[in-house]
């Protein structure tokens, strides 16, 4: 139904955009609901849930603290 959600944080992307975050959502929403596209009777319940978690994930994502790796040299 729904491939791997990437990992939207450093050190395996720094490059993390809008389209990336709602993407992830809409996977975990997929995902959860058991479903690919809502019904009509369920289509703002589900883009309503998509939104939400785009949004939690845009606040996660600004508050973790990552660690980098020490550099080689």
């Amino acid at each position: 139904m729904c491939r791997s959600i990437k990992t939207l944080r450093p050190p395996y992307t720094d490059d993390v955009t809008d389209a990336d975050v709602r993407a992830a959502a809409l996977q975990y929403v997929r995902k959860i609901a058991g479903m690919r596209a809502p019904s009509a009777a369920n289509q703002e319940a589900f883009d309503r849930a998509v939104a939400e978690i785009a949004h939690a994930t845009e606040h996660l994502l600004a508050d973790l603290v990552v660690r980098r790796a020490p550099a080689r040299g």
